[in-house]
């Protein structure tokens, strides 16, 4: 296994490279989170249906992550390497997707749409998260990671730019039911690009690590197999794996059934919030969340490497929890702010809860799972995000319409009530003995 090797410290360029591609994936995310359920609005859907119409990220990602993930682990090309395939084939169908977007004529095509956009994103998203944790030495997970989430920070960042800019070339027009403006199409144009672009750039820029021999034995069994064995094979790996993982991953569990329950609603009925609340279109409510978002990721990249320090001092637990609690008091503070300007200061503290959210957790499982299966435990990690997705979209569109009112304030409040629920449980995540490897 990986841990009879001992892995060269890499420089900060190395692990800067390593991690570009992430930019290029988060872009796509950014637009998902910002500009697709605008389309929708544009399309005819009402704000009750977007939790539904959104289920294909849930879905794709609890399908598609953990098979990629545990087929990932039996894979290895001396020229193409064990993770690098994977990601390559998820941007190249991300960067096709994300040009087709915004020709949606209807609503049921935009919809399919963000289904094949979905299943690139997560084919390339665990493989990537596993690559880190194959590469780098258990010191360095911390700052990996980190690394991770400033390029969350900055694809997101990029991504929210070219909405605003391309609003502000074109202006914004009288708004028709069933037409896109064209300052969409253009942002997604520019995250076509850049998914396909990035990831090359990491590809050409990392070499993996070859596995050792027990490692090469495994992978070789697994190439003997039937394709009906083949096939199976994921499925039977998650199912064993998931029944001894550490009892730290179920905590986890708990941290991201609130967590990411609560960050859907928000990308979900932001724009809403802002037409009920600033009174504007939907083109105008577009590009104030863009702002927001902008506002928040900005403030990722800025504190995502400065997470590492106060990690290590105080563990990674209790900044985890501070920070969730930071993000709840956000979305208790937007609703009732009616400047759009003020509505950025409250997203300061949503980017320190984003930043701890796409780094903190990952390093703290990459320290316990073994190294034969991160690739599988990243993919569980992953479902353990998609699952509540999910929960939300089948629960939450029944949720507004009758006991919240159809209001797109007390949707956002209640969001704010899940991430306290989430910084709460985030307490609770200390391993026990035989699962610490390192202070989390």
């Amino acid at each position: 296994m990986f841990k009879n090797i001992k892995k060269p410290k890499l420089s900060f360029w190395q692990i800067w490279n390593m991690n570009v591609g992430f930019l290029g994936i988060q872009f796509s995310f950014g637009l998902q989170q910002s500009a697709v359920n605008p389309i929708f609005l544009y399309l005819g859907a009402t704000e009750d249906l977007l939790p539904i119409l959104n289920i294909a990220g849930p879905v794709t990602g609890l399908i598609v992550q953990p098979i990629i993930g545990a087929i990932s682990d039996k894979t290895w090309s001396p020229k193409f390497g064990r993770r690098k395939p994977f990601f390559l084939i998820g941007a190249i169908i991300g960067s096709l997707c994300l040009f087709a977007f915004p020709f949606s004529p209807v609503l049921w095509v935009a919809v399919l749409m963000l289904w094949i956009l979905d299943i690139g994103n997560n084919m390339a998203m665990e493989p990537y998260r596993a690559l880190i944790g194959d590469k780098l030495q258990k010191k360095q997970l911390s700052f990996g990671y980190q690394m991770q989430s400033l390029f969350v920070g900055a694809g997101t960042l990029i991504a929210m730019i070219s909405i605003i800019y391309f609003q502000d070339i074109f202006g914004l027009v009288e708004e028709e039911a069933g037409t896109i403006p064209k300052w969409l199409y253009y942002a997604f144009f520019v995250g076509a690009i850049l998914s396909i672009t990035t990831v090359l750039w990491s590809i050409s820029k990392t070499k993996e690590i070859p596995p050792t021999e027990e490692e090469m034995e495994e992978i070789n069994q697994f190439r003997k197999l039937s394709l009906k064995d083949k096939f199976k094979q994921p499925f039977v790996e998650i199912a064993q794996t998931v029944k001894t993982m550490p009892k730290f991953m179920w905590k986890i569990a708990g941290v991201y059934l609130f967590q990411w329950y609560a960050l859907f609603v928000y990308w979900q009925y932001i724009v809403p919030l802002l037409k009920n609340t600033l009174n504007f279109s939907i083109g105008e409510a577009t590009s104030q969340a863009a702002k927001m978002s902008l506002t928040y990721n900005s403030v990722t990249m800025i504190v995502a490497l400065a997470l590492v320090p106060l990690t290590l001092k105080f563990g990674g637990r209790k900044i985890y929890a501070a920070s969730l609690v930071g993000t709840a008091v956000a979305l208790f503070i937007i609703p009732f702010v009616n400047d759009p300007i003020l509505l950025l200061v409250p997203m300061t503290l949503f980017g320190i809860g984003w930043a701890a959210m796409m780094g903190i957790p990952y390093t703290m499982v990459s320290k316990i799972v073994p190294q034969n299966k991160r690739g599988i435990y990243m993919g569980i990690l992953n479902m353990m995000i998609v699952i509540p997705m999910g929960i939300e979209t089948v629960t939450f569109g029944p949720i507004y319409k009758y006991l919240l009112g159809g209001n797109a304030i007390n949707a956002i409040l209640f969001g704010g009530v899940f991430f306290a629920i989430a910084a709460f449980l985030a307490l609770r995540l200390k391993p026990s003995v035989s699962e610490s490897v390192t202070e989390l």
